[in-house]
């Protein structure tokens, strides 16, 4: 990505995002990713920059939006990249789906054909080959290495916050887990996840990277699961939290609220304001809350040191970050997004819901869901 203007418009943002391959008829995931790749890249048209890639599982795959400076160019990326991957997926007898976990357990889909695959499947054992889970990832460029470092720094106390909006995994191997998000309960399991450690410098950071690779923790430096980070390919901050979210208008949303508040927390590094003190189990308690609860009960405060309600962490989040929202004129989305979030609930309380018919009818919806993923299609969702 290229550096940021100096205007807040000018931030450039991409989305990462991982999905589902399943069945048609079982809706269960099927190992089609090789095929259905193929397919969706032999489609002409595609924006600039914007690539599908293979994921660990050959029942996932993932696709990379380009750089984008507005939230409209950002949903157009969207939708056209999971239409053109829910077309191939159809004609691979197979649906696309985005959320956090697959609803249903099937045979072992294999590991993707690839060098680092194999290294990580074995690193990790079972743990990893049983992590079918699929995350939205969003990067916002940055000055520099330097720059990303602090602003992570500053974002460390609302990524449990961010966490409990995009909740999208509540189910596993058919069952309710009575988690929200059964992805980042998976996802703790792992070294290097959850909030990230303070550090005070890049190179810090690089330090504490390459010695978890030493000690066999991680199987290279691209491979921790914080929740955000600095990218270790592009000069961008890389936020992890989300679980996949069903619609392409929900990843829009969470793109901007991750873009306003990397730019409010790159102003403040600006301006030399240190960076709240939070406490790493005190952080961890509040992911964990997040994970359990989502939106629907009573989240953890790491700053405070205490419970507190979900909608007042989303107040105080919002309250933050309005002044980067306003400048980049996403304001109007992210209060849209709000309201289908107290209308409707998060994706995993819309999973529950359509739990009614059965594991399969939540498995159907997330596949309708997501291949039309338009702002109408939310919209008429709602009402």
């Amino acid at each position: 990505m290229n550096e940021p203007r100096t205007s807040i418009p000018g931030v450039t943002m991409g989305v990462e995002e991982e999905f589902l391959l399943l069945d048609a008829r079982s809706a269960r995931p099927v190992p089609r990713a090789g095929d259905v790749l193929a397919d969706a890249g032999a489609l002409p048209g595609r924006a600039e920059g914007a690539t599908f890639q293979p994921e660990l599982h050959r029942s996932q795959v993932e696709a990379a939006t380009g750089r984008c400076t507005t939230a409209d160019a950002l949903r157009a990326q969207l939708v056209d990249d999971r239409r053109r991957l829910a077309t191939a997926a159809a004609g691979r007898d197979a649906m696309l789906v985005s959320a956090g976990t697959p609803v249903l357990d099937g045979p072992p889909p294999g590991i993707t054909d690839e060098a680092r695959f194999a290294r990580i499947a074995d690193a990790y054992a079972t743990v990893m080959t049983e992590y079918q889970a699929c995350g939205c990832h969003v990067h916002v460029a940055v000055p520099d290495e330097e720059a990303a470092v602090g602003v992570v720094n500053h974002l460390r106390p609302w990524l449990p916050t961010l966490l409990a909006l995009t909740v999208n995994s509540p189910f596993h191997r058919g069952r309710d887990t009575g988690c929200a998000s059964w992805r980042m309960v998976q996802q703790l399991g792992f070294p290097g996840s959850g909030v990230p450690p303070r550090f005070d410098s890049a190179a810090a950071h690089r330090d504490e990277v390459a010695r978890l690779v030493d000690c066999g923790s991680l199987v290279d430096p691209e491979m921790s699961f914080w929740l955000a980070r600095p990218s270790p390919r592009l000069p961008t901050v890389e936020l992890r939290v989300a679980d996949a979210l069903t619609t392409a208008e929900e990843a829009v949303f969470h793109a901007v609220l991750a873009r306003a508040a990397v730019r409010t927390a790159l102003l403040a590094v600006t301006a030399g304001v240190r960076p709240p003190a939070v406490r790493d189990q005190v952080a961890a308690a509040a992911v964990w809350a997040a994970a359990r609860h989502g939106i629907g009960g009573s989240l953890v405060d790491p700053v405070r040191e205490a419970r507190a309600p979900a909608a007042v962490l989303l107040r105080r989040l919002l309250e933050w970050i309005e002044p980067a929202l306003r400048a980049a004129g996403d304001a109007a989305v992210v209060h849209e997004g709000i309201a289908n979030l107290v209308r409707r609930g998060a994706g995993a309380d819309r999973q529950r819901r359509a739990a009614v018919g059965g594991p399969r009818a939540v498995a159907f919806a997330l596949a309708r869901r997501t291949a039309e993923p338009s702002a109408e299609h939310v919209r008429e969702e709602s009402r």
